[in-house]
């Protein structure tokens, strides 16, 4: 069972991921949550639910915990501040009080939307966070980030609210379909392109199937952010963008398709985007852009824009990102495969209006609906 200690600030309570197949089931665990509430809440959506929230349900209360088990419906849709109020409305129906000691199991959507409650309810609760997704294992889940979506924008409402623990249990994952494990490879690219030339390696003879091969993956990712968390927890030294990379691009994606893109299709072409965007800024070498769509098309991304998104619509919506700075969009941007150029510590920079036009016709170019891919 491997424990990665994640230190945030030293005014902020530290979280602590457990990385182990079955650590959900084991009794230690059960023990370990129980120290930290009375009464416990635990938070899926009715996939998740019927797959496995229900039985850890019963295992936690066979455990001692007088726990209850909410439930609300998948999508990212549910990730709403309207969303938000229902669950929070149902746990007061209930009496749950500063007591409570709250549980997200799920995928990116809960740990955000869960997250987010968990600091909010009676001005903040203990909070563990279990993911059953590879992209919540190896991103959503790690950092303290928590947020819900408007009709503005993505993630523009939230806190920095760290989980107690974390319970990263790589068996959760024998049952996902193929698309969640697509968005789960994105954030694994992200993390090669940013931080690790050595994992950018490991991808290229990626082996799903090998337990030992995933737990390894996912560990490397779950340091590399574990390492830029503690260095800018609260983005103040402008080092956690890197974690950004590619999302100026997909958040934009996401709301203008109304969410119907995956999270991992929409940073698959934003990292492509925004590589594209490091050569034409005269960064990245033209042949790590190369190496790097070689490695993106390996994976069974769909990289498909709809017909009824413009560039115009992009322009627009990247706007909203919260990078953005007077009137201009910042990307983040490689130096080359394993870094990002640091810009004078702010980790983004805006660049020139015929770049972004010249990066947004060559986005549609390859990836409009109807377009080869």
């Amino acid at each position: 069972m491997k424990k990665i200690a994640i230190g945030l600030q030293p005014s902020l309570k530290r979280e602590e991921a457990t990385l182990s197949s079955g650590v959900l089931f084991d009794p230690a665990t059960a023990q370990a949550i129980k120290r930290l509430g009375s009464r416990f809440a635990l938070f899926c959506d009715e996939t998740v639910a019927a797959a496995l929230g229900r039985k850890w349900h019963d295992h936690l209360k066979k455990s001692g915990l007088d726990i209850t088990l909410f439930t609300f419906p998948p999508g990212e849709q549910e990730k709403s501040r309207e969303r938000k109020n229902l669950l929070e409305d149902a746990l007061l129906a209930k009496k749950f009080g500063k007591d409570t000691c709250i549980l997200a199991l799920g995928g990116g959507v809960t740990t955000d939307l869960v997250g987010f409650l968990a600091s909010t309810y009676c001005r903040g609760v203990p909070l563990v966070f279990a993911p059953t997704t590879l992209l919540a294992m190896v991103d959503a889940a790690i950092g303290g980030k928590t947020a819900v979506n408007t009709s503005s924008g993505k993630n523009l409402i939230g806190s920095f609210y760290p989980a107690d623990q974390i319970l990263i249990d790589p068996g959760a994952l024998s049952t996902l379909p193929k698309a969640q494990w697509t968005n789960g490879i994105a954030e694994v690219i992200k993390y090669a392109l940013i931080a690790s030339p050595e994992l950018f390696q490991i991808l290229r003879n990626w082996k799903p199937m090998d337990p030992a091969y995933l737990e390894m993956i996912i560990q490397e990712c779950v340091l590399i952010k574990a390492k830029v968390v503690e260095m800018d927890y609260e983005e103040k030294s402008g080092l956690r963008r890197i974690l950004n990379f590619g999302h100026t691009i997909a958040h934009a994606l996401e709301l203008l398709e109304n969410y119907q893109i995956s999270h991992g299709e929409a940073v698959a072409i934003g990292m492509l985007v925004e590589s594209f965007i490091s050569v034409r800024m005269k960064h990245l070498p033209v042949s790590a852009l190369s190496d790097i769509e070689s490695l993106i098309r390996s994976f069974p991304f769909a990289l498909k824009i709809s017909s009824e998104v413009t560039e115009e619509d992009m322009r627009d919506a990247l706007l909203l990102d919260k990078k953005s700075a007077k009137g201009a969009v910042r990307f983040v941007q490689l130096s080359k495969i394993g870094a990002c150029h640091p810009f004078n510590k702010e980790y983004c920079s805006s660049i020139p209006e015929e770049t972004l036009d010249e990066a947004l016709k060559w986005m549609f170019s390859l990836f409009s609906e109807g377009e080869k891919s």
